[in-house]
């Protein structure tokens, strides 16, 4: 009776249909834009496998090597069909893109209104204790679902059976309601935002390395690993090939249980408070955080920690495949195409890594961009103005932040460089000549992925109010230069990214007239935004 008593009533969630309504209202954008871009990748994959599999021999000879990209695309169900080639191609992608948003917005919603205050504000009104809690997840789940609709439609679009373009959709949303039921534990267990969604990141982390370990070792005891991880589980949906739906309820009640324990949690805490406490700080700082550099390095580090580890992680599975896309794609006249016109050098490998390569480059430009609009949030959350109250000019504190995009820019590339270079030369028995190829390969993506971060620096100093559109463009980029070029773009289109006028390297000639050019617009973006933010209101 106790235990029934503990549970929550209906009157609990008193107030979070206003809640949810409030918060889709106030990031219709953001989430609009992560339904955008993963349902887009999801169209444009489809559009392209349906024009160059239309010979069911391309598509047997496709699943004739499908399982040696297993790390990547899982273990390959139906691969001799369109929609199975399909969902090898963009399924890991997809389940990525959603987990992620599902982690980043369930912590936006949660942990970071508490740690700005305005959940206090809030739980002052007529709202119940776990209306917040209720809102974030209906928001989010409710994006899931958008997402995995939207992506069903579009393959249903291009002619795919309906009950796989269902079924993979639905295997999405529900990985995307596991990730949020995960990332709001989290936002229960520790008082910060950051530390909530990295620890959740850092849980999809492991999922993804259990099933990827698994799938590479599939029939074996290690295989099994696979069956451990929620991304594991959605990828053996089969779609378009013999739907075991089964599994979606699966993820929907894995998720439903994250969630109830999420509310058990909450009831355990105080408001702000999680359910670890954090550690007591210094009484007097370091001589480490003495100034405004020293402060952006302490605020970024961890993020840039995480950007590193990922990127790398993903660089050393990709290039461990490289030795092996002559006998994926080699056989495929159409795929080897796709994956020269991606690369852009002449050899099949070359081009491989070439694509692998600036994917690491625009990861990069990705953590320059969100390192860069710390400054904003800096600015919003009021933490901005007791720095400049000191002997602190505002470019001297923007700088800080600055220098660390700049310098996690380079050592997210330089890493997974020197990641694929090694794993690739140890693959090929030539380490002393693939790892330095590798190296400057990568090295060559610096001034593209700068470009795109100094579009932010720029938006922050001159249109503040429009800072998050660097996401737009940020995003952009990374389309275009990823399937911009396989789906037969216009010339023009293409140049909208700046990885379109990167060298292709490995493989191609390089030219530095264009890296000089890239680094001179990121330079005068840059000073523009810093010239508007020592001019402009600091709350404008």
């Amino acid at each position: 009776m106790r235990a029934l008593r503990a549970l929550p009533t209906p009157m609990a969630f008193a107030g979070a249909g206003v809640l949810a309504r409030a918060g889709v209202r106030r990031d219709r954008i953001r989430l609009g834009g992560w339904v955008v871009l993963t349902a887009g990748l999801v169209a444009a994959t489809a559009s392209s496998v349906t024009s160059l599999y239309a010979d069911p021999a391309d598509r047997r000879d496709y699943a004739a090597t499908a399982g040696t990209n297993s790390a990547i695309g899982g273990p390959g169900a139906g691969t001799d069909t369109l929609g199975g080639i399909t969902v090898h191609e963009i399924g890991t992608i997809t389940l990525i893109l959603a987990a992620v948003a599902a982690i980043l917005l369930t912590v936006r919603h949660t942990r970071a209104e508490e740690q700005t205050g305005r959940a206090e504000l809030v739980g002052a009104a007529a709202t119940s204790r776990h209306a917040r809690l209720a809102a974030a997840l209906a928001v989010v789940g409710g994006t899931q679902l958008a997402i995995g609709a939207l992506s069903a439609v579009s393959l249903i679009g291009f002619g795919l059976p309906a009950g796989g373009s269902l079924a993979f959709g639905l295997a999405v949303a529900g990985t995307g309601w596991v990730f949020a039921g995960v990332a709001a534990v989290t936002a229960q267990i520790f008082e910060h935002a950051r530390t909530a969604a990295g620890v959740a990141l850092a849980g999809f982390g492991v999922a993804f390395v259990l099933r990827a370990v698994g799938d590479v070792n599939g029939g074996t005891a290690v295989g099994r690993l696979s069956l451990l991880s929620p991304i594991g589980w959605a990828q053996r949906v089969r779609a378009y090939a013999g739907e075991r739906w089964w599994v979606i309820g699966l993820l929907v009640v894995t998720g439903a249980v994250l969630a109830g324990v999420a509310v058990a949690l909450s009831a355990r805490r105080d408001v702000g408070a999680g359910v670890i406490q954090a550690r007591p700080g210094r009484a007097r700082a370091t001589p480490r955080l003495s100034g405004p550099w020293a402060l952006a390095w302490r605020l970024q580090r961890g993020g840039l920690i995480g950007w590193t580890a990922g990127v790398a992680l993903v660089a050393a599975v990709l290039g461990a495949s490289a030795h092996d896309i002559g006998t994926t794609a080699g056989n495929n006249e159409n795929a080897a195409d796709v994956i020269t016109r991606l690369g852009g050098a002449g050899d099949l490998t070359d081009s491989f890594l070439s694509w692998v390569l600036r994917v690491a480059g625009m990861a990069a430009a990705l953590f320059a961009v969100a390192a860069v609009l710390r400054v904003r949030s800096e600015e919003t959350g009021l933490r901005a103005e007791p720095v400049l109250a000191a002997a602190v000019r505002r470019v001297r504190w923007a700088a800080g932040h600055l220098v660390v995009a700049a310098t996690g820019t380079v050592s997210i590339i330089a890493v997974s460089g020197l990641v694929v270079g090694l794993v690739h030369g140890l693959r090929t028995d030539d380490l002393a000549d693939q790892l330095p190829r590798m190296l400057a390969g990568s090295l060559a993506q610096i001034p593209a992925a700068l470009a795109v971060a100094a579009v932010a620096v720029a938006l922050v100093g001159l249109l503040p109010r429009l800072a998050l559109g660097a996401w737009a463009f940020a995003a952009a980029a990374v389309l275009l230069g990823q399937v911009g070029a396989a789906l037969g773009l216009d010339q023009w289109a293409l140049d909208v990214s700046p990885f379109t006028h990167v060298p292709r390297l490995p493989g191609g000639a390089l030219t530095t007239t264009p890296l000089v050019w890239l680094t001179a617009v990121a330079a005068a973006l840059t000073a523009a935004g810093l010239a508007g933010l020592r001019r402009r209101d600091i709350t404008g």
